[in-house]
């Protein structure tokens, strides 16, 4: 069996780093609307092969997409997705985008996915803290809300909802006038300097836990630590691995734009693809805080209900 794309081994511990970036570029093609068959013919263009060798085809792109392993995920015995224990290379929002869009292709009047920009952490809700999620409304319309607890207590207080639209336009303005302030930009390129190297940290870290877990299986295996001390070593060892690996993502995601030389910031903004906009957000603010609105159906940013947290080696805006 071939391993799967962007993994360097069959167990998907190890990502293939000539690939991630490559996966990435192709799912995030599809997420702004690209057929699978555009897609492959954009990847072969462009010299990328399958792990076989072989040249991109809808189908095996279609198969990649919908592949739960490439955000480090898996499907359990209930057909809901679990963490798999294994690095990831796109965020579960973006897999679950992908999932959606692969149903409206064979839905003809399914609602196209919905590439969100503040997900993943990046919003929270101001009233529990529980991170906001991507949510269309009854309408269709794509949205923002605070999933109410479930049956296993998993969730938030279910009081916040807010169009996704709304929402991305009133973060978007206040970005793009932190842009424009003097000095602003020469500290983007330092602090993304910085994330960068503590993406090379983080990484490492994972390889020296990987090798400790390796490590304390095999003293197992030789009968010199007991099977209470393996699972205890093993436990503490996988939480921080999954740990580092949310942080690594995070990170990666802080990354992965430029803003070139570009003279109109509007312009760009408005024309950038969705990835390099998250990644600025995410550069720039620590989270945006959503509160309930006075009164159902309010349509407008009414005074502190957004209320955006930024990075304070990079401004000081209060932005509510």
């Amino acid at each position: 069996m071939p391993r799967l794309f962007g993994f360097d081994d069959q167990s998907r511990r190890r990502l293939r780093d000539d690939e991630v970036d490559r996966l990435r570029l192709m799912a995030g093609r599809a997420l702004a609307g690209q057929s699978n068959a555009d897609i492959a013919g954009w990847a072969n263009g462009e010299g990328y092969r399958g792990t076989l060798g072989g040249e991109w085809k809808d189908a095996s792109v279609g198969r990649l997409f919908r592949n739960p392993a490439i955000a480090g995920l898996v499907y359990d015995e209930k057909g809901e997705l679990v963490d798999a224990g294994h690095p990831g290379i796109i965020e579960r929002e973006e897999f679950e985008a992908l999932r959606e869009r692969e149903q409206s292709r064979k839905t003809a009047d399914a609602d196209p996915p919905y590439d969100y920009l503040l997900v993943a952490g990046a919003s929270t809700c101001g009233k529990c803290s529980q991170a906001l999620q991507g949510a269309r409304t009854d309408a269709g319309t794509p949205g923002y809300r605070c999933r109410p607890k479930d049956k296993n207590g998993r969730g938030g207080c279910g009081e916040v909802r807010m169009d996704a639209e709304l929402l991305e336009n009133h973060v978007g303005e206040y970005v793009v006038a932190e842009l424009l302030k003097p000095g602003i930009r020469d500290q983007i390129l330092k602090a993304q300097a910085t994330v960068k190297a503590q993406v090379k940290e983080l990484t490492a870290i994972i390889a020296d836990l990987e090798e400790r877990r390796t490590d304390a299986a095999s003293l197992y295996a030789n009968r010199r630590i007991s099977s209470d001390a393996f699972a205890t070593a093993d436990r503490e060892i996988t939480a921080n691995i999954k740990d580092t690996r949310s942080r690594l993502r995070y990170a990666e995601q802080m990354t992965n734009f430029s803003l070139g030389s570009a003279k109109n910031l509007v312009r760009w903004w408005n024309t950038a693809p969705q990835a390099s906009k998250r990644a600025l957000a995410v550069l720039l603010l620590e989270k945006v805080e959503v509160f309930p609105a006075s009164a159902r159906g309010v349509r407008t940013v009414e005074p502190g209900r957004v209320v955006l947290r930024w990075r304070k080696r990079l401004a000081v805006s209060d932005g509510s």
